[in-house]
Formats: C-alpha cells, sequence, structure tokens
C-alpha cells in the first residue's frame, strides 16, 4: 500500500512538472526575435528550454512529450500551415530526448553540459535533413512558397548561395547549434532553483 502511494505520489508530481513546463513552452514559442543574418521566415524562440530540463528532470520520453503538446497547442494559432509546428517538434524532440537519453545514465552537472551539447549537434544535424526533405518541401507545396523565393531570401544575406541545401548548411546548421547551445547555457543556471520550486508546487 504505502509502495502504491508512493509511486502514485511520483506520477503526481511527474505530471504537475510537466504541466508547468509545457505551459512554460507554449508563451516562450509566442516570443520570436527576428535575427538579421537570417531569412525573415526563420525566429529564433528559447521554446525548447522548457523541454530540456523536462528530459533531465522526469527523463527523455517526457521532453518529447512536452515539445509535442507545446507544438498542439500552437497550432491552433498556427499562421505557418503547421509546417512551422512540425519541424518545432522535430528538433526539439531530437534535442531533449539526445540530451535527457546521455544525462539519465549520469546525473551530475558536468554530463548535463555535455549531454546538452550532444543534444544541440544532433539537433543542428538533423535540421538539415528534415528541412531538406520534409519541411521545405511542404512550404513549397501546402503554403505556395515557390522553392525560388526560399532561395532568394537566402541569397539577399549571401549572393553566392546557389542552392537550398548549401543555405541549409551555411544559415540553418550553425543557427541551428547555437540556439541549442544557448538553451544550454540558461539550464545551467536555473535547473537546479527551479527544480525545487516545481517540487514544492507539486
Amino acid at each position: 500500500m504505502i509502495k502504491n502511494k508512493s509511486n502514485t505520489g511520483n506520477k503526481i508530481r511527474i505530471i504537475a512538472g510537466c504541466g508547468m513546463l509545457t505551459a512554460v513552452a507554449v508563451v516562450l514559442q509566442y516570443i520570436e526575435i527576428s535575427i538579421p543574418i537570417m531569412p525573415s521566415f526563420i525566429k529564433l524562440d528559447f521554446s525548447d528550454l522548457p523541454e530540456l530540463i523536462g528530459a533531465f528532470a522526469y527523463g527523455p520520453l517526457y521532453g518529447v512529450i512536452i515539445s509535442l503538446i507545446k507544438n498542439i497547442v500552437h497550432m491552433l494559432f498556427s499562421q505557418s500551415g503547421f509546417v512551422g509546428e512540425l519541424s518545432n517538434f522535430i528538433l526539439g524532440a531530437v534535442f531533449s530526448f539526445t540530451a535527457g537519453m546521455i544525462y539519465k545514465h549520469r546525473k551530475t552537472k558536468k554530463t548535463a553540459f555535455i549531454a546538452g551539447v550532444c543534444g544541440a549537434a544532433a539537433m543542428a544535424v538533423i535540421s538539415v535533413p528534415t528541412n531538406y526533405f520534409i519541411i521545405y518541401p511542404m512550404y513549397y507545396g501546402i503554403l505556395n512558397f515557390p522553392e525560388e523565393a526560399v532561395l532568394g531570401m537566402y541569397q539577399a544575406l549571401l549572393p553566392g548561395t546557389k542552392s537550398i541545401l548549401e543555405a541549409l548548411l551555411i544559415f540553418n546548421l550553425p543557427f541551428t547549434l547555437v540556439k541549442g547551445l544557448i538553451c544550454i547555457a540558461i539550464s545551467m543556471f536555473i535547473y537546479k532553483p527551479l527544480m525545487k520550486v516545481m517540487k514544492r508546487n507539486s
């Protein structure tokens, strides 16, 4: 009986914690920052941060769940035909799941940093094929945004850019990597105090 109560209490704590992190992620996803060195349709937000913290606190699967629910909520007010939300989910899930899988085997601050860097690197690498083969073709087809127009936005920043694949390697890959590294840096400062608040509220 005592064990069952303990398991139930732990599940409630996880659900409450994930609920709070998801709410923060939803808010952060609406706080978008335009970056002058990126095309205007690509904006910076830090909604992957709560997913990363969730993966560290509760396990890699919960980071993916937070990313999924966040993007489902965001779809209700989507301006990208749900394509942007799909991209955000794929990359956020890769980031949090990779970091969470590494961290769960040795839960130290050093491991959290290494796990986060590996997650950011995985997210950056995955961003190239997923954008090239899935996301951008959906923009061309669903939103009627011609490939030439997309390439033109990159060429306005770097005239020598010859193809979408080259643009993804030059612009999107480092942008995605830096975004992940910023999330890691922030998480290193706020993780412990945030966990104390979440446990108290739970």
